[in-house]
């Protein structure tokens, strides 16, 4: 069986890293930051190692190198920054503004509000604004938007932010 030419190597290996990485990316929920731009670095260095792939591939150790960072930057980056874009308190943020979309909605008002966002933490087990302590006794974020979503009502950190435009949400980590 006759082996593949430099060039149909490097252009398969360049094709599947877009592929996974545009996969990946969209493999997201779209209210959250997506790390378009650690995503672009991925792909571009990924794209790089597949260039490598179009040189002379004389020595052994630059073959083992290039499949190395293909398999790194093309596969293994990806699939875990799209694994671990969820973690526990941002998919409860996820599910809060779900439910407040879908309260204002109910509701026929063209906007979430804070209100709408409070009660839909409040009926997950969750709170809003910052857990009061003896140190920083004064809540914060809980009374304009981006609003600090907890999901346990007696436990401070980890919280994500929630923010509204319309009934569009935007979560992230704050």
């Amino acid at each position: 069986m006759q082996s593949l030419s430099p060039r149909a190597r490097a252009l398969g290996a360049a094709v599947l890293c877009l592929v996974i990485a545009v996969g990946a990316g969209l493999a997201v929920d779209s209210r959250l930051d997506r790390h378009w731009i650690l995503r672009g670095l991925t792909v571009s260095l990924a794209i790089c190692c597949a260039a490598l792939l179009l040189t002379d591939q004389t020595r052994r150790l630059r073959q083992i190198i290039t499949a190395i960072g293909l398999a790194m930057f093309g596969l293994i980056i990806p699939v875990s920054q799209t694994t671990w874009s969820k973690p526990p308190e941002i998919k409860f943020a996820l599910q809060v503004a779900t439910d407040a979309k879908n309260a204002a909605e109910k509701a026929s008002s063209r906007s979430v509000t804070v209100a709408n966002v409070k009660t839909a933490a409040e009926a997950r087990g969750g709170a809003i604004g910052s857990f009061p302590t003896e140190k920083s006794p004064q809540v914060h974020g809980a009374d304009a938007f981006p609003v600090i979503v907890r999901a346990k009502r007696d436990q401070g950190r980890p919280w994500a932010c929630v923010s509204f435009t319309g009934t569009t949400a935007k979560v992230r980590p704050c």
